[in-house]
């Protein structure tokens, strides 16, 4: 199903708005935004925004068995994944958000990881994710410290912008996760 594309003033009205997690107990992995764009807060679905690969990266990873269209998140439960963001309020760029507003969300992560126990949360961008958790070395991947009980690995930011992740690395980046979560789940891959 497609979602028409908003008007100009209906992304405006977006900024501020806040996205309804995907979410529920025991997930193998909740995927973690840096925070809703205008686009994705104006049609009210995660990743929406034309050109961002997260789908098709979550698609090409095994993650779900079919290429979802953001309206269709509700399924990513069936995969026994899920949809969240570091900070709720949507922006029109990531750079809008103050580290403050990172750290912050940090917590409230923790908080959802301990009450839905998802074995692993990936944070979808690096540089969210070295201000959040205050690591400025960080590089992507499985970090070494867990969050509330979860194992962390940070994913590139599938955000169409950004270039240094053509579609194929960041399959293959979402494919080590993939492969992770499935060894540690007893899953043969």
């Amino acid at each position: 199903m497609t979602t028409p594309h908003p008007t100009r003033q209906q992304l405006l009205a977006a900024e501020g708005r806040r996205l309804h997690d995907v979410i529920g107990p025991d997930l193998t992995v909740l995927f973690c935004g840096i925070n809703p764009g205008l686009y994705s807060a104006a049609v009210g679905h995660h990743f929406a925004r034309p050109g961002n690969r997260f789908w098709v990266a979550l698609y090409a990873a095994g993650f779900t068995g079919q290429l979802l269209a953001p309206s269709e998140s509700r399924l990513l439960l069936k995969s026994r994944c899920g949809l969240t963001d570091i900070v709720a309020r949507a922006t029109a760029r990531a750079e809008d958000l103050e580290s403050a507003e990172l750290i912050a969300g940090r917590r409230r992560l923790e908080h959802k990881i301990r009450r839905f126990n998802p074995r692993w949360v990936a944070i979808l961008g690096i540089t969210a994710y070295r201000t959040a958790f205050r690591r400025p070395h960080a590089t992507p991947g499985p970090q070494p410290e867990p969050l509330g009980g979860a194992g962390i690995w940070v994913l590139p930011n599938p955000s169409g912008l950004n270039a240094s992740y053509q579609p194929a690395a960041l399959a293959r980046a979402f494919r080590r996760l993939r492969t992770a979560s499935d060894r540690s789940a007893g899953i043969a891959g």
